[in-house]
C-alpha cells in the first residue's frame, strides 16, 4: 500500500474544500514572514526564538521515542544535558580543551547515541508507567552527578567562558547568528525525522507503538526498533545540547531539571503527538506565551494552566492530529 493510499479520506476531501489551500498558504506564508522578520528584531526578541527553536529540536528528538516508539521517557533533558556538557567540558578553560565546533556536535552525538543505547538496554521490557519511572530516575541521577563531580564538572557553579561556535573561521555568538544555525538544523534534523517516519523503521515504531507483542509476532525484531528510537531520540537532544551550551556560553545543572523533560512532554501532548506540525504549534504556545503574558507575572502561569486544560479538553489528540502531517500539510497547499 502507498503512502498516498494510506491517506485518510476525510484529508483527502477537506483538501478539495474552498478555502483550505488559502489557510495553508496564509499559514506557510506567515511563517516564512516570521522567520524572515526575526532576524531584524532587537536581540532579545531574537533571543526568544532562539529558545523557542532549541525547544523544536528537543521536542523532535523525543517525539521519536513517545509519538512514534510509543515509549514515554521522563529523563529526556538528560541527553539534552549530555550534549551541553560535552561542549562544556571541550569548548572551555575547564581542561584547557578547545575542540572545533563541529568536532564537538559530532562526538556529542556520538556521546548522545550511546547513553540513549544505555538508558534502552535496560529498559526493554518496560512498558507504561513503569518505564517513565526509570526514565525519570535516570534523568535525575545525570542532574546528580552534574551537581557532584564538581572536579569534572564545575558543580552547581557549572562551567563558564565556553568558546565561542565557530564554522569554516566564521564566529557564531551573536543571537542572530545563532539564530540562522539553529534554523537550518532544525530544518535538517526535521527533515530527517520526517523520512525516517515514513521509512520500514518508522513502520516498525509505528507497530511498537499500537501493539508490541503483535509487532513482535509479524517478525518485527522490537528490540532493535526500540533502541534505534532511543538512539535517535538521545542523538538529537544531544545535538540541542551542544547548541544551547554555545549560545549561552555557560552550563550548570540547574538548565537540565526535571521541569524541563515535563515541558518537552507537555509541548508533544498539546501540539499533537506523533506530527512534526504539532511540535511546532505546542512549542509556540507554551515557550511563546509566557514571553507574551510576562507584564502579567503573577497570573500567567495561572493562564498557562488553564490554557492547557481547555485544550487537552476540547482536543485531546492535540491541536494537530496525527493524522494532519507535513505531507498532508503540502497536499491542502496543492489543492490535491
Amino acid at each position: 500500500m502507498s503512502v498516498a493510499d494510506s491517506t485518510p479520506a476525510p484529508s483527502r476531501s477537506a483538501a478539495k474544500r474552498p478555502g483550505t489551500r488559502l489557510v495553508a498558504f496564509l499559514i506557510l506564508a506567515a511563517v516564512i514572514a516570521l522567520l524572515a522578520i526575526t532576524p531584524t528584531l532587537p536581540n532579545y526578541y531574537i533571543r526568544v526564538v532562539n529558545g523557542l527553536l532549541i525547544y523544536i529540536l528537543l521536542g523532535i528528538g523525543l517525539n521519536i521515542v513517545i509519538g512514534y516508539a510509543g515509549l514515554l521517557d521522563l529523563g529526556f533533558v538528560a541527553f539534552y544535558a549530555v550534549g551541553a556538557y560535552t561542549y562544556g567540558l571541550l569548548a572551555s578553560p575547564q581542561f584547557d580543551l578547545h575542540l572545533p565546533f563541529l568536532l564537538i556536535v559530532v562526538i556529542a552525538a556520538f556521546l548522545g547515541m550511546v547513553t540513549g543505547i544505555l538508558l534502552g538496554v535496560p529498559v526493554l521490557k518496560l512498558r507504561g508507567d513503569y518505564l517513565a519511572i526509570v526514565t525519570l530516575g535516570f534523568g535525575e541521577i545525570i542532574r546528580i552527578l552534574l551537581n557532584n563531580l564538581g572536579w569534572l564538572t564545575g558543580g552547581p557553579q557549572g562551567i563558564a567562558r565556553l568558546d565561542k561556535a565557530s564554522i569554516a573561521g566564521i564566529d557564531i555568538a551573536k543571537p542572530v547568528e545563532i539564530y540562522w544555525l539553529l534554523l537550518v538544523t532544525v530544518i535538517l534534523v526535521a527533515t530527517v525525522v520526517w523520512r525516517m517516519e515514513r521509512s520500514i523503521l518508522g513502520k516498525a515504531w509505528a507497530a511498537i507503538r499500537e501493539d508490541q507483542d503483535a509487532a513482535r509476532g509479524i517478525g518485527i525484531n522490537t528490540t532493535n526498533a526500540k533502541l534505534a528510537a532511543f538512539a535517535t531520540s538521545a542523538t538529537i537532544g544531544s545535538i540541542a545540547g551542544v547548541i544551547f551550551a554555545a549560545s549561552q556560553r555557560f552550563v550548570s545543572p540547574e538548565s537540565f531539571t526535571l521541569q524541563e523533560s515535563v515541558l518537552i512532554v507537555l509541548m508533544i501532548v498539546i501540539g499533537g503527538i506523533g506530527n512534526i506540525l504539532g511540535i511546532v504549534a505546542g512549542a509556540a504556545i507554551l515557550i511563546l506565551l509566557p514571553e507574551v503574558l510576562r507584564e502579567f507575572a503573577e497570573w500567567r502561569i495561572l493562564f498557562l494552566g488553564i490554557l492547557m486544560i481547555v485544550l487537552i479538553i476540547i482536543r485531546p489528540g492535540g491541536i494537530v492530529p496525527r493524522t494532519f502531517g507535513p505531507e498532508q500539510f503540502f497536499r491542502r497547499l496543492l489543492g490535491k
